[in-house]
């Protein structure tokens, strides 16, 4: 079974389009809500994508389930996407969005915390194991591959079982972020507008602002906002090209994850009318994190230039993400013409329910193949 996926994996190494060097341009390089200039900025511009943690196909690490697969490659491009998604808001909430890498080592007692928490173990919050299995109840069998909403709901029913973290995960519907029901896994339930903070709130309930409210920007969890979208039928329609670049210059965004049919990227910014992405389809030893004791942290950053391709190449379905760490980073552009944001739960959707734990699916972890063309 290895030497099938590394065939596919070679194919894909060799006929991918992607463009390895940066551009030599003025035009602004844009990635997660930072703009750089690629002649005068390089090493800049590099030292932020370097530090971005970047999950790949990993062998060799305790079966999943007990049973099944001890590789991912070839069926899980998707899942790993969505841990680096998801590893840039607790980097993003941890440590902000300032904070860079260093090979030498002297990182902070947080980013060993995040980095454990997708270490390819079962005991891992966030780990393939993990994702996988939890995915069973999302009707995807462990080898199956993901789309971009599958993954997001997966991610949202593991942010539960995270209590160090306490990261809330909301994915929109139908095109649509509801306030209201953001708020809710978020820790605040009073009524509200998206154009008042807690504490604006609370002055109208209590004409006292010598009061202490309750609800304070400290009791407001740190969210991951997933939007699923379909931008395009077959392609991705012009219309939203220069909206998809705008989401790349918002402070709070954590990326797209998309790619190309049965091929996941992480995209994480642009320059002209090229994405930038981090690309999973590499295979690496796990064998490092099994071991339990100095893990190669060097091997979880993308060292080389970044990737690069097309947007008109891009799939048109894309999950975008943003980071909310306090509530009044919750505004968002609303000319955006992507997705619609509004204030109260539509009447004729049926009522939100906040996420609870679920039970965790300990079976179907033999593997099956994908039924996709593998990726």
């Amino acid at each position: 079974m290895e030497a099938v996926l590394a065939k596919y994996e070679n194919q894909i190494n060799v006929f991918s389009e992607f463009l390895e060097d940066l551009p030599d341009t003025d035009e602004p390089v844009w990635v997660l809500g930072e703009c750089y200039n690629a002649k005068t900025e390089k090493t800049e511009l590099l030292s932020d994508v370097h530090s971005r943690l970047w999950f790949t196909y990993r062998k060799k690490f305790s079966p999943i389930g007990g049973t099944g697969p001890s590789s991912d490659a070839g069926w899980g491009c998707m899942l790993r996407c969505g841990q680096m998604i998801l590893a840039q808001a607790l980097v993003c909430s941890q440590l902000g969005r300032a904070w860079r890498w260093r090979a030498e080592g002297g990182q902070p007692e947080e980013y060993h915390r995040i980095l454990h928490c997708f270490l390819d173990r079962k005991d891992s919050c966030y780990s393939i194991h993990q994702m996988a299995q939890m995915g069973v109840g999302e009707g995807k069998s462990v080898g199956e591959w993901y789309g971009p909403n599958t993954v997001a709901q997966v991610l949202k029913k593991l942010a539960l079982f995270d209590d160090w973290n306490s990261l809330a995960v909301y994915v929109s519907m139908d095109n649509t972020v509801v306030i209201e029901d953001i708020s809710k896994p978020c820790g605040w339930q009073e009524p509200f507008t998206s154009r008042e903070t807690p504490e604006q709130a609370c002055s109208h309930t209590d004409g006292n602002r010598a009061t202490t409210c309750p609800h304070s920007h400290s009791d407001w969890r740190p969210l991951l906002l997933v939007i699923p979208l379909r931008m395009g039928i077959n392609r991705i329609n012009p219309v939203y090209i220069q909206a998809l670049k705008e989401c790349f210059k918002m402070p709070q965004s954590c990326g797209v994850l998309g790619g190309k049919p049965n091929l996941a990227y992480y995209f994480i910014g642009f320059v002209g009318e090229e994405l930038i992405y981090l690309d999973p389809h590499t295979t690496q030893s796990a064998g490092e994190a099994e071991a339990g004791s100095g893990v190669d942290d060097q091997s979880y950053h993308c060292l080389r230039s970044p990737r690069r391709m097309k947007i008109t190449n891009l799939d048109p379905s894309v999950a975008l993400t943003h980071v909310v760490v306090l509530f009044k980073e919750i505004q968002m552009k609303r000319n955006l013409r992507m997705f619609e944001l509004v204030e109260n739960h539509p009447p004729h959707w049926p009522p939100f329910v906040p996420p609870t734990k679920p039970e965790v699916q300990t079976t179907g972890a033999g593997m099956s193949l994908p039924t996709r063309q593998i990726q």
